[in-house]
């Protein structure tokens, strides 16, 4: 079946985020949600701050490019001086990668394939080893991070998530990172809201830490219930949703 961009995207979104759901979407927005970031006493040594994939491709111009991307990167940066401890993370395929479209004949882009995780959607490619699509975009500071995350580096398996790649099996090692590090509380910004963000939130909160993203310095790709999706998800999870 042939499908555009947007249908698949949101055929693939729900699908994932309604396993996190158990089956439900609802209007339920996550609690807390207004809370600001000088009302928590951030940067302590338990506390870190997670840049996701502020990269070129995810950028207005890139092949995956989220609308308006580029304008958190201000409050991102703002939001960095706040913080001791963090971690960026870096889609970072090879080029021949699995989830690519241009390793297939008979596929269309944004169509999906099965892969022995389960169902893999068929991306441009993107965020290519060495490029500039998978450089981090210039306006971001990237000095005073301690730790990057390099994800989707294996051929055969994509990623989303910081914590786990797609096959829910094989870590990222950041979880094994942020225990070691002695960290209670995760702070999450990047791109984008309802795709790598709302995965990584969610496997932060499942691996026990206490999670915050931070709305302000976020933006989705926001098809029709996308962003309702993901805050049902947060919910589920005790994610709170905090503003610079």
């Amino acid at each position: 079946m042939i499908l555009n961009r947007r249908k698949f995207i949101k055929y693939s979104l729900f699908s994932s985020l309604l396993t996190y759901t158990g089956g439900s979407v609802s209007n339920l927005y996550a609690s807390n949600s207004n809370i600001s970031l000088s009302e928590l006493n951030i940067g302590s040594s338990g506390d870190i701050l997670l840049i996701i994939d502020v990269q070129n491709d995810f950028c207005p111009g890139g092949s995956l490019g989220v609308k308006d991307g580029d304008k958190i990167i201000k409050n991102i940066n703002l939001i960095q001086e706040k913080f001791n401890n963090i971690a960026l993370t870096q889609d970072w395929h090879p080029k021949d990668h699995s989830s690519f479209i241009t390793e297939y004949k008979d596929k269309e882009v944004f169509s999906s394939i099965d892969m022995p995780y389960g169902k893999q959607t068929l991306w441009p490619a993107h965020c290519v080893q060495g490029t500039q699509g998978a450089n981090f975009h210039k306006d971001l500071n990237t000095l005073k991070a301690n730790t990057i995350i390099r994800k989707g580096f294996r051929k055969e398996i994509d990623s989303y998530s910081a914590f786990w790649e797609n096959d829910k099996v094989t870590p990222t090692g950041l979880e094994g990172s942020l225990k070691t590090m002695g960290i209670n509380r995760v702070f999450i910004c990047g791109l984008a809201l309802d795709f790598c963000v709302a995965y990584s939130a969610i496997d932060s909160a499942i691996a026990g830490f206490d999670t915050y993203v931070i709305m302000n310095a976020t933006k989705p790709v926001d098809l029709p219930g996308s962003v309702e999706a993901t805050f049902s998800a947060f919910n589920k999870y005790n994610i709170n949703k905090v503003s610079l």
